[in-house]
């Protein structure tokens, strides 16, 4: 599993419940403050219209699954400790919180949209989720400015040559956010800024900060408990707000998700992850069926229970990866098994990029591909495509 996904939110809006949904693991849930101390960590999973039903093949995931031609592909998921307003000055939980975020690559942000949590994760009514949609932004801001500050600070007092570059200092100083030099400097120029510190001001500084943040920490809105009528009210204001086009939120109901997958579980229901309609298979109870009903018509509404939808949204829309299939062009099977993997990879990815991710070894010794599909040779620098099936011929 090559990429994480960290889940945030402050206490008790059902963080802990979105991630018991997306995992089935059995972490503590509570309506209280700090339910959640240390992360905790599971395995989700990523939807791909499987390749080998178009080889005439079944495949053999050797992670994951296969659920009638939808590949599901497995992807971390990092239920961070709970967030409360000042976690950059160390508040609450706020330095473990942004260490561990640190671990992740995209973030779904939980957020309590029928405005039954303050702040600060108690009891209260009519709270806007729009206040914790801009404190989560404006902590990571925060945390994001006081690290560029350090790295201006160092550019400014040590001795420099003639070929000193802020962007240098800056993606050191910022290396932990999975940054570069090239990231970097496109950024300051990007914002209209000189490669020259000395000539930005504060606004400056927070709006660089703020920039970077959004590369190298993309977030999604998990709007939860869209099943209460103020949350759909707060949702359509939300997403008719032009403050937020920068953000895509997710309507969701973890709540249902879960209660969905145990029912499968149970045998009294159908139910695949992410569909938008379910197969009553089993006898519920009459309070079973009420609550399936309910659960059904929330479905109709949104298109399934936004669990899926949300971790989907992080990988394939914030951080645009594409799925890759290792394929044999000449359609031999491994004793192994048949299209065994799956692989997510950047958008832009080439041949010689799926080589290494795949191994090193491979990488170096690889002279070129094969498009299992066209049967077409590919260079290395080659582009690569959403399902793309390829072969590599390597001397390794």
């Amino acid at each position: 599993m090559s990429y994480a996904i960290g889940l945030v939110g402050k206490p008790s809006v059902g963080k802990s419940t979105f991630f018991n949904a997306a995992t089935m693991n059995d972490v503590p849930e509570g309506a209280y403050p700090f339910t959640t101390i240390d992360p905790s960590v599971g395995e989700a999973y990523a939807r791909v219209d499987c390749a080998a039903p178009e080889f005439g093949e079944t495949c053999t995931p050797s992670v994951g699954y296969c659920d009638d031609g939808t590949r599901f592909v497995p992807v971390q998921l990092v239920d961070v400790a709970g967030l409360i307003p000042g976690a950059h000055e160390g508040k609450g939980l706020g330095n473990q919180f942004l260490s561990d975020l640190n671990e992740t690559d995209v973030l779904v942000h939980v957020v309590d949209f029928s405005g039954k949590t303050d702040s600060e994760g108690e009891p209260t009514e009519g709270h806007d989720p729009r206040d914790d949609i801009d404190f989560l932004e404006a902590e990571l801001d925060q945390w994001y400015l006081e690290i560029l500050e350090k790295g201006i600070e160092r550019f400014e007092t040590k001795y420099h040559g003639a070929d000193a570059a802020i962007e240098a200092d800056l993606a050191e100083q910022m290396s932990a956010f999975r940054t570069n030099e090239d990231e970097i400097k496109q950024v300051i120029l990007s914002l209209g800024l000189e490669l020259d510190p000395g000539t930005w001001d504060g606004t400056d500084r927070e709006s660089l900060a703020r920039e970077i943040r959004k590369r190298t920490k993309p977030i999604v809105i998990a709007a939860n408990k869209i099943d209460d009528p103020a949350a759909a009210a707060n949702f359509e204001a939300v997403r008719n707000d032009p403050d937020y086009d920068h953000l895509t939120v997710v309507p969701a109901s973890a709540h249902a998700e879960k209660a969905l997958k145990a029912a499968d579980e149970a045998g009294t229901i159908d139910y695949r992850p992410g569909d938008d309609d379910f197969d009553v298979t089993g006898e519920p109870s009459d309070e079973q069926a009420e609550g399936l009903e309910r659960i059904g018509d929330l479905l109709a509404e949104y298109g399934g229970t936004g669990v899926q939808a949300s971790l989907e949204t992080a990988l394939f829309d914030a951080l645009d990866l594409i799925a890759v299939f290792p394929g044999s062009d000449d359609g031999s099977t491994s004793e192994k098994g048949t299209f065994r993997d799956c692989f997510l990879l950047p958008e832009g990815s080439t041949t010689a990029d799926f080589a290494h991710h795949i191994h090193s070894d491979l990488g170096e010794g690889l002279l070129h591909g094969i498009d299992c599909r066209s049967s077409r040779q590919i260079g290395g620098s080659h582009e690569l495509d959403d399902r793309d099936v390829v072969e590599l011929v390597t001397t390794n």
